[in-house]
């Protein structure tokens, strides 16, 4: 290279030294980074606080960080490749982890490696692929579960009673009811700002809800700032764990306080409630998640019976009923008017004027 390339190139500040046979220059560009390489649980240590908020979700994704940590077998990256994200999720699946579980482990992996990238901590990504869910059962509780369950709590803390009514009748997270302060209670509605989605909603309240949200009269000392400050998850969970067992649901897998935000839609679905309402009331961000629990919305398939049983020839089966789970004033048909007849009314005749010719 001459001596007027080395000049241009100084100049533009590509190398700041050039070496070659002739002349004895170094070599360097101006911007020049190391390379670390960091443990998955130091960059979660590093991002947490600034990616998740406190709470059971956070305390959820800790556990899930620290297993895949655990599986890595702690060793450093400086990029994080396809082979080593497949490896992962075949050892997740080897430890009898489902499809769900895997996918909010990944989904937990992606969302604190993206951020790891933007701050360029790790230099290449890998694709993360939704792995196939199925649909399973969705549990809710019956009048008479509810009742004996309830019953039990109560036993145990009028507070706790206090909350789980709350909970059913509003279909609300856990969170989003212990996270409530009066100020989110207005006449006959309650908002609910701390959600999951990050949306907030306001629904009405029923009666039994007007009552539980009321702090008993002997309460002492300062007022609480909500409702049900005076509890934490935690407690919570321990007085329905052993309220549960008491009631014999204690097998049940499926019997967690969640089940009643399930209890909620499951009743307002079969109680004919449209499902873009019933989205609306528990604040799912898609339809499809309400979708879940359509198929209780059985009336709608009463004129398939109809259809089955009835020869060809019958008369058609009757239309669904206007406040059908699906109904819409696109699908509902209106009534057509009927035609006023005066009594003893004749038979209008047409005269008809004859042609020449007739």
């Amino acid at each position: 290279m001459s001596n007027e390339a080395v000049q241009e190139a100084e100049a533009s500040g590509h190398f700041a030294v050039f070496s070659s046979q002739n002349s004895n220059f170094r070599y360097t560009y101006n911007k020049i980074r190391e390379v670390k390489s960091y443990r998955i649980g130091e960059l979660f240590a590093a991002y947490r606080d600034i990616l998740w908020d406190e709470g059971r979700h956070k305390y959820n994704v800790s556990s899930f960080i620290g297993e895949i940590d655990e599986i890595l077998l702690g060793e450093r990256f400086s990029t994080f490749d396809q082979n080593t994200l497949d490896n992962l999720i075949g050892t997740l699946r080897q430890r009898g982890n489902s499809n769900a579980t895997i996918n909010r482990k990944m989904a937990a992996l992606s969302k604190l490696l993206r951020k790891a990238h933007k701050m360029g901590d790790i230099h290449s990504l890998p694709e993360f692929r939704r792995q196939k869910e199925r649909a399973g059962r969705i549990r809710f509780l019956e009048r008479d579960e509810e009742a004996r369950l309830f019953a039990a709590i109560r036993s145990r803390s009028e507070d706790a009673y206090r909350l789980s009514v709350f909970l059913v009748d509003t279909g609300c997270r856990l969170g989003e009811a212990l996270g409530l302060i009066w100020n989110d209670i207005q006449e006959h509605r309650v908002s609910f700002w701390i959600t999951k989605s990050g949306r907030s909603r306001t629904i009405p309240m029923t009666e039994r809800v007007k009552e539980v949200i009321k702090l008993p009269p002997n309460t002492e000392g300062r007022r609480p700032k909500g409702p049900f400050a005076m509890l934490t998850q935690a407690q919570y969970r321990a007085i329905w764990n052993e309220a549960k067992t008491e009631v014999g649901l204690g097998a049940d897998e499926q019997v967690v306080p969640h089940i009643l935000r399930h209890t909620c839609a499951s009743r307002l679905v079969q109680g004919g409630i449209d499902i873009r309402r019933v989205q609306m009331w528990l604040g799912h961000q898609t339809l499809s998640m309400t979708m879940r629990y359509a198929h209780l919305a059985t009336n709608d398939l009463d004129g398939c019976v109809f259809v089955l049983e009835k020869p060809r020839g019958d008369e058609a089966p009757p239309q669904p009923a206007e406040n059908s789970v699906f109904a819409s004033p696109l699908t509902t048909p209106t009534p057509a008017r009927s035609s006023r007849k005066a009594k003893g009314s004749e038979p209008v005749k047409v005269s008809r004027k004859r042609s020449k010719g007739e």
